[in-house]
């Protein structure tokens, strides 16, 4: 199962844990994603992604249609 948000993009990122000696580490930072349902009221379907929480605040706000639709009209996804 890939760690990439479907509708950001956002995907995990590469950098070094630093120690208190100054010792470099490599390691992994992880994206906060979260498996969600989402009903859509204008296509009367319920739909499942895999978002990131900053996805999840911008739905909040917006709402799941018109993002997205304004992801569709810059052309990060296709919609139906």
């Amino acid at each position: 199962m890939s760690k990439v948000c479907e509708l950001t993009g956002k995907r995990p990122m590469f950098g070094n844990s630093v120690s208190h000696s100054n010792a470099k580490t490599k390691r992994k930072f992880l994206p906060n994603l979260k498996k969600k349902k989402f009903f859509i009221p204008e296509l009367d379907e319920w739909i499942e992604l895999k978002v990131s929480v900053a996805a999840l605040r911008t739905i909040n706000k917006k709402g799941i249609y018109p993002y997205l639709k304004e992801l569709a009209k810059k052309g990060e996804i296709k919609l139906n």
